[in-house]
């Protein structure tokens, strides 16, 4: 269901697989001043939809985990999805959450608990399993939040900002470097491979710095094919951020990728930010820019 302004009632519900961070995401909503319910059987649903239509105006923001815990889960979720586009005072979105396999295990070792779906084996076993159950809730999901090199407090940074309704713009925009060497990042809407321009790397005095330096910076931006990039670029966000309002696109992700995420992606995320800041309420931010190599 697409974000519509002016309804009455947001509800965030919450899943993916588990050990990805859904708890934190529960928690961070909770301090926002959401009403958090855990492992809501999915069939209650609709009753919860209609308690918050009957709750005057005391409920208008309320958040949901619901995951392989609930029995019914399968059978029952998205009918009971489909349900809640009944309730026309309610503007839901799935929020999924994901990690790599190695990222799960890791977790799941380090704090000696049992996969749900493999008591009694391995738990790679139980994600593996996990994640073919959840591609189709996965599919219908209106944002994906990778948490594979999150802490626990990146991630509740990242629910905040998505979610605060204090931030006035209703479209939260971030220009999100990356290298393509180090994966795709999951969660981005559009992205944009910036390996073509002239790379730093190359240059002795500037390969141990990063596009936040002045050097870096102006030696990314001297180029005839990153200004004519960046005049095309800049055109085609002008365009695209109002009709991703109107929408109702609640977060844009616009991942700027270069090889190691380090220099060329850096500043022209920085760039991009400081152009859009000031009128669409922006930010940058730089997911590889301290790893090495």
């Amino acid at each position: 269901m697409k974000a519509q302004e002016g309804k009455g009632i947001n509800l965030v519900v919450i899943t993916g697989m588990s050990g990805a961070g859904k708890s934190v995401a529960m928690q961070s909503l909770e301090d926002l001043g959401f009403f958090c319910i855990d492992n809501l059987p999915p069939v209650l649903l609709s009753k919860l939809a209609e308690l918050l239509e009957q709750s005057g105006g005391k409920l208008r923001r309320a958040a949901l985990v619901i995951d392989l815990r609930g029995r019914d889960f399968f059978s029952s979720l998205f009918e009971s999805l489909d349900q809640l586009e009944k309730h026309h005072g309610i503007d839901y979105q799935i929020l999924f959450l994901d990690a790599s396999d190695q990222a799960l295990v890791r977790r799941y070792k380090e704090t000696r608990r049992r996969h749900p779906l493999s008591p009694k084996g391995t738990p790679l076993d139980g994600i593996r399993l996990e994640r073919t159950l959840l591609e189709e809730i996965k599919g219908r999901a209106h944002q994906i939040i990778d948490t594979s090199h999150m802490k626990p407090s990146q991630l509740k940074e990242k629910i905040v900002a998505r979610f605060n309704q204090s931030n006035r713009n209703p479209l939260s925009v971030t220009f999100l470097s990356f290298g393509f060497k180090y994966g795709v990042p999951i969660d981005a809407d559009l992205i944009f491979d910036v390996r073509f321009l002239p790379n730093p790397h190359y240059v002795d005095s500037l390969k141990p710095r990063t596009g936040k330096e002045k050097d870096v910076y102006e030696y990314v931006m001297k180029w005839q094919e990153t200004k004519q990039f960046l005049e095309k670029l800049v055109d085609m966000l002008t365009f695209l951020l109002p009709h991703y309002k109107r929408e109702g696109k609640s977060s844009l992700v616009v991942g700027i990728g270069c090889t190691g995420g380090k220099h060329r992606s850096v500043a022209i995320s920085d760039y991009l930010n400081q152009v859009f800041q000031e009128k669409e309420g922006t930010r940058a931010a730089h997911r590889d820019i301290e790893k090495n190599g």
